[in-house]
């Protein structure tokens, strides 16, 4: 293991918003959230996340994980549509910090070249 194999990923902050008094489908009340930090998923103690709400959600995640040039939607865009049509709500991500990951610890597949 070196320097050479770490690697940078943001942990994430996803919570929802709603204008005031709106009526939300998707089981969600303004201010539920959870964090993503490497691979693993973090809820607050007793509060549940729609697994529709999610799915639209996931795709996401990881891109938005990772460093993007300044220009990149990715960057700046960060809210996301509730995906029922009818449901006002938007899911906003924020970048909440970074962690520095190593390659021999993520995976048993060596990094190109260091193969012996």
């Amino acid at each position: 293991m070196t320097e050479e194999d770490a690697f940078e990923l943001y942990d994430l902050k996803v919570e929802v918003v709603a204008p005031e008094g709106a009526r939300l489908y998707c089981g969600a009340t303004p201010g539920d959230h959870f964090e993503l930090r490497g691979e693993m998923l973090y809820l607050p103690p007793g509060q549940g996340f729609s697994i529709y709400s999610l799915a639209a959600l996931l795709p996401l995640l990881p891109a938005k994980q990772r460093p993007t040039h300044p220009n990149d939607w990715m960057t700046s865009d960060a809210e996301v549509a509730c995906p029922d049509p009818n449901c006002p709500s938007t899911f906003r991500i924020s970048r909440t910090g970074k962690r520095t990951f190593r390659h021999a610890e993520t995976t048993a597949v060596p990094l190109p070249g260091t193969e012996d």
